[in-house]
């Protein structure tokens, strides 16, 4: 029986990609969950996300990781109706092995990034934090990550000053 409050949440996230980034949508990635502790993402590895080597791009898996910790820190500020804008001030991967099926991209610092949100709406200043997003192949190498990812998010009120 499908989990329609995933489906849901995943044909939001498509629609979302389609309007204002394209190149997630081309991906089509599902949500697999996503909640205040954190977000799994799939993406499939397809013809669009393959490289020469018939593993998933680099560029594909810095997208799922971007979509793991970003999604996570999109929710927490529309559930609160926040006036905080977010973005990515650095991004670090390390590749561990060649991801040669579907990939799941796991990010478990949801409370890290509610503490975040916390911070910039108090102070209204920039405010930066760093979580981890670490990407695995279950069907091909089970647990063993493929690749981790290390993303700095900045956050900022939109109602402090200089805005």
């Amino acid at each position: 029986m499908p989990d329609w409050k995933m489906l849901k949440a995943t044909w939001a996230l498509r629609a979302f990609a389609w309007n204002k980034i394209p190149l997630i949508a081309i991906l089509r990635p599902t949500l697999v969950t996503v909640d205040r502790e954190g977000c799994v993402i799939r993406i499939p590895l397809s013809w669009l996300a393959r490289n020469h080597l018939r593993s998933m791009y680099f560029g594909a898996l810095c997208i799922g990781a971007d979509l793991a910790g970003g999604l996570i820190a999109m929710n927490l500020i529309r559930a609160r109706r926040s006036r905080v804008a977010f973005l990515f001030k650095d991004f670090h991967a390390d590749f561990h092995k060649r991801a040669e099926g579907t990939t799941l991209f796991t990010c478990a610092d949801g409370v890290r990034l509610a503490a975040l949100v916390d911070r910039a709406e108090a102070s209204g200043e920039r405010e930066e934090d760093t979580v981890e997003v670490v990407a695995t192949c279950p069907d091909r190498l089970g647990p063993e990550p493929v690749a981790t990812f290390r993303l700095t998010i900045s956050m900022k009120s939109k109602a402090g000053k200089n805005g």
